[in-house]
């Protein structure tokens, strides 16, 4: 026969410890060193804490006067408004970013192994968005050489309109059917770009009978598109011979209009050509031959 004494007082020695109480006490105890370790840790580090809470939101407020400093300085040297936010906005993430170093020293807490993880995950992230990247590094090309600003009409990849907004990443032109385009600046920089500030070239033309005088025709048109509504006033309509074609002396009209009334010029600029060359009973040709057949003998 076996004793069954030893078993019978551990399973009350267990039943013991599992009563109320004793779970009560253990709760209690747990509790009490976590209040230990709260109280010790603000003994130990109050002082610490509360300098680095100050140092931060005193740096974050300086950050902010500078950056609002910094934007109105840009401003008062009529700068782009792209480049003046993008420098304010650096300036203060460099100063939060300094103030954040110092209050994690004043912790006690080491920045080092925080630089090597940044490190590393930069690198990662600079592998999976290298498109991304190339963007970003092309729109702070674009900001600080300053091809175009904002108010310009540019041309690029087959592309033209007015620039609307310069961004980090793209860059936004709207044309005059009021289309928004957004080009990804690393299609910009090293691209061949054509910026001819807000105005956009219109080339027209027109053909002529023979039987008139070409000079007579021209200043016709000089005074005709000097009352033009809608041309720049910046330059000047260039008018002047072209060819001497097969049926025609043709005309040859260059004038600037803004891009944003680009075609609405031009529709206007006909009418009023037409209108001025019927009014002058000057002939518009079209092509023709003249056959002459020859009898045999």
């Amino acid at each position: 026969m076996f004793d069954n004494k030893p078993l019978i007082a551990s399973a009350q020695e267990a039943d013991n410890t599992l009563t109320p109480t004793n779970l009560l006490k253990d709760e209690i105890e747990q509790v009490n060193k976590y209040y230990e370790l709260i109280i010790d840790f603000f003994a130990n580090y109050s002082f610490q804490l509360v300098g680095a809470l100050i140092i931060f939101v005193i740096g974050y407020l300086v950050a902010g006067k500078i950056a609002a400093w910094v934007l109105k300085l840009c401003e008062r040297h009529k700068l782009d408004v792209t480049l003046s936010r993008f420098l304010a906005n650096t300036a203060k993430m460099l100063i939060v970013v300094m103030i954040t170093i110092i209050a994690l020293g004043k912790l006690g807490i080491s920045v080092t192994p925080f630089i090597a993880a940044i490190g590393a995950v930069s690198l990662g992230a600079g592998l999976a968005l290298q498109g991304l990247l190339a963007n970003y590094a092309a729109g702070f090309n674009i900001i600080l050489i300053r091809p175009f600003v904002v108010g310009d009409t540019i041309e690029v990849q087959g592309v033209k309109g007015l620039v609307e907004e310069v961004l980090l990443a793209y860059t936004i032109l709207r044309d005059e059917d009021d289309v928004q385009i957004m080009i990804p600046n690393k299609h910009i920089v090293g691209e061949v770009l054509h910026n001819s500030s807000h105005d956009s070239l219109v080339e027209l033309s027109v053909g002529i009978d023979y039987r008139h005088n070409p000079v007579e025709v021209i200043a016709l048109l000089e005074k005709t598109l000097a009352s033009l509504d809608g041309a720049s006033n910046h330059r000047a309509p260039l008018i002047g011979i072209d060819e001497f074609a097969d049926s025609a002396i043709t005309i040859a009209i260059r004038l600037w209009a803004p891009t944003v009334n680009l075609y609405a010029t031009k529709y206007k600029a006909n009418e009023m050509i037409y209108a001025a060359l019927e009014q002058a009973q000057i002939k518009i040709p079209y092509p023709q031959r003249d056959v002459h057949l020859i009898k045999s003998a």
